[in-house]
């Protein structure tokens, strides 16, 4: 045997926090940290996901693993609480982890993976499948694929061959279905083979209200707003009401709130603007821009969600 084929000695010890730090898995975390408000113990879960992913890699290192640990998700919880932004950060760190080659996130519904006819539903999901191979595939609203009470509904066949891949071609994807808790349980039982091939289920609890206050002042400071303090207590107030209400959403419904008050506010410099209007107008949301919101006049939310 030469040199050149002389076979490198498997690691005895392996120091797993310079791994970690390596990996640049604790970038994405701290990321993910400013990014995102408050849900702490999905922030956590996401941590101890990634200890056990470098351990596991720290064990194949030293020859005391080789198989991969099943990696595919349940994300459960109400709109707006963050569960596709996690998503994405967990591709992230599955790629830097060395455990998809791509480390890219595609997000889909029922209807881009089911036909409306025979011989439609296999194509359509096959090609999703093929789009997201070395990477993380997101289906939203999951328990929509399966609805029996339809006899000419295509949705099982898109779960068999979902089923099939999730089993054979786990080392080259990781598949997250992501929906409302109670629904999703009830997919699962409908669906023993999902539950079966899910290693990771991540509750995603809803905003509090002063989570939510914060969310918004972080959105409307990305596009260079801010709240004057009448507007911050109107919108505290806006917040307490329209939690309250059908159809809430958690973040996407205060992003809509916080779209229809600086629309208002358009409208209010435009038409009552004699002169230059100075950049800190053009800037601030006033309590005015909110309070006329029918969450407030006709207790009813603007619109949904």
């Amino acid at each position: 045997m030469t040199a050149a084929e002389t076979i490198e000695p498997l690691p005895t010890a392996i120091d797993l926090k310079a791994e970690y730090e390596a990996s640049g898995v604790a970038e994405v975390l701290a990321e993910l940290d400013r990014e995102l408000i408050g849900l702490k113990p999905v922030k956590l879960r996401l941590r101890e996901i990634a200890a056990l992913l470098i351990v596991e890699r720290a064990r194949k290192a030293m020859g005391l693993s080789h198989e991969t640990p099943t990696l595919h998700m349940s994300f459960t919880g109400n709109p707006g609480t963050g569960k596709t932004t996690v998503a994405s950060r967990m591709a992230n760190i599955l790629y830097r982890l060395g455990y998809v080659r791509k480390g890219h996130l595609v997000s889909v519904t029922r209807d881009d993976l089911v036909g409306q006819y025979i011989g439609h539903t296999a194509p359509k999901t096959k090609d999703v499948l093929k789009r997201a191979m070395g990477g993380v595939l997101f289906i939203d609203e999951a328990y929509y694929l399966y609805r029996p009470d339809n006899e000419r509904d295509y949705g099982q066949e898109a779960i068999e061959i979902l089923l099939q891949v999730m089993e054979n071609n786990r080392d080259d994807l990781v598949v997250i279905l992501a929906g409302y808790a109670d629904r999703m349980d009830k997919f699962f039982s409908s669906n023993p083979g999902f539950r079966s091939r899910i290693a990771h289920h991540i509750d995603f609890p809803d905003y509090d209200n002063g989570e939510l206050l914060t969310i918004s002042q972080a959105m409307l400071a990305q596009q260079n707003y801010h709240l004057d303090d009448e507007a911050r207590e109107t919108m505290q107030r806006y917040i307490d009401r329209r939690r309250q209400q059908p159809h809430f959403a958690n973040a996407r419904s205060i992003r809509n709130a916080l779209d229809r008050a600086r629309l208002r506010q358009a409208n209010r410099l435009f038409s009552s603007a004699d002169g230059p209007v100075s950049a800190d107008e053009l800037s601030t949301i006033r309590a005015i821009d909110i309070s006329v919101s029918r969450v407030f006049t006709q207790g009813v939310p603007d619109s949904s969600p």
